[in-house]
């Protein structure tokens, strides 16, 4: 029975390897670089387009993922008349809306180092569900933000009592919940996804709430461009295997020195880095931007190639709205090298499709990026988009 905080020592590792250092360090850098790689517009559009992302990975997880085309439809309020659909609708919707409030309170100077921002996650994602959404398979309805008040099993593996959870929770506090350089910021978050997902706080959606408190962790460094959740959903069966091995209790004297396996725990935080490192260089690839410009190149030939009302001529502006912003409609149009009657029926043409996005009828244009171009655009970002939908 675990009800003493000590139980679950160590929280980190006493030595931290100087490789997983150095390793933590280039993917701060790399990271770092990404924010310079493309225009703050077009970084805020890929920013929403990665959320969608991490509500469908987060959410398939834990075996409730629905097409990316839900999702979609979702964020404009078209749900499916097939109940279950329209309730994985409700749920991918809600983490997405989770996600912005969590990273406005992140911006306004919350600590998402915090066990109280863990339990923020999991009000702020379930207080968006109706009762019946939030029913577990048992019949019990989780209260958004609320404490188990009752001992559970998780598989194997048995959590802190109930009553002791304040102190597994406070505990986390001040190992955790402090400033320090990003390098080793990011070995912290490691650690702190392990142990919120092993002291198991809430009835239900720990799984959830944990990625999107490191997704909020880390925001400041990803500038929302990258999130863990991905390169975990694409790795489950890892995932599940390195949380549990770092369950373990100590492995023998050589061990460290707490209750629990040091050991395992130096594996999750390598696994955790690696994933991370993953990511990072991924977004690397798709934002630089000789890249970018064959890939806008490669979308539009072909589809010039099955509609004459997208023309090649749009390439060039396209990629200048990707790397230099927004344009004014009369520069886009001039940027085409075509006829003002040509070029504004093309525009309008980008426009529908969604390549092309503005807030008026008259105003400026930005580059977009609907799902139907990723495959195009950020090919592996997110494959399931090019599925078809059943």
């Amino acid at each position: 029975m675990y009800d003493s905080p000590h139980q679950f020592e160590p929280l980190a590792p006493s030595t931290i390897p100087p490789g997983m250092i150095e390793k933590a360090a280039d993917i701060v850098k790399n990271a770092t670089r990404l924010t310079g790689m493309a225009h703050a517009v077009s970084r805020k559009t890929i920013r929403e387009r990665v959320r969608s992302m991490n509500s469908y990975y987060s959410n398939r997880i834990e075996g409730q993922g629905t097409h990316p085309l839900n999702i979609e439809r979702a964020l404009h309020k078209q749900f499916s008349d097939k109940p279950e659909v329209a309730r994985l609708q409700r749920v991918a919707l809600a983490h997405i809306e989770a996600e912005i409030q969590l990273e406005q309170l992140v911006a306004d100077g919350s600590s998402p180092m915090a066990a109280a921002f863990l339990v923020k996650a999991h009000h702020a994602l379930y207080s968006r569900l109706a009762e019946e959404d939030r029913t577990t398979e048992d019949g019990r309805i989780v209260v958004p933000g609320e404490v188990r008040g009752d001992d559970v099993k998780v598989g194997r593996h048995i959590p802190p009592t109930a009553t002791s959870l304040p102190r597994f929770m406070g505990r986390m506090d001040e190992v955790y919940n402090h400033r320090r350089s990003w390098d080793l910021h990011l070995i912290m978050v490691a650690c702190m996804h392990h142990r919120a997902a092993w002291v198991h706080p809430f009835l239900d959606g720990n799984g959830r709430s944990a990625r999107l408190q490191s997704h909020c962790a880390l925001w400041q460094l990803s500038d929302g461009l990258w999130s863990p959740s991905r390169g975990l959903a694409r790795a489950t069966a890892d995932y599940y295997a390195r949380l549990h091995n770092a369950d373990a209790p100590r492995r023998g004297d050589l061990d460290g020195r707490g209750n629990l396996t040091t050991a395992g725990l130096i594996e999750w935080i390598e696994f955790f880095l690696g994933i991370c490192e993953d990511q990072v260089k991924f977004m690397g690839r798709m934002l630089e931007l000789d890249g970018m410009k064959r890939r806008i190149e490669a979308l539009i030939t072909f589809r010039a190639a099955h509609d004459k009302e997208v023309r090649p001529e749009s390439i060039l502006p396209l990629y200048h709205l990707f790397a230099a912003g927004p344009l004014l409609r009369k520069e886009f149009t001039q940027m085409t090298g075509l006829g003002e009657r040509t070029a504004r029926s093309l525009m309008s043409k980008l426009l529908k499709e969604g390549l092309l996005v503005s807030d008026s009828a008259s105003g400026p244009v930005r580059w977009g990026l609907p799902l139907d171009s990723l495959q195009f655009l950020f090919p592996e970002l997110y494959p399931e988009a090019a599925t078809k939908l059943d």
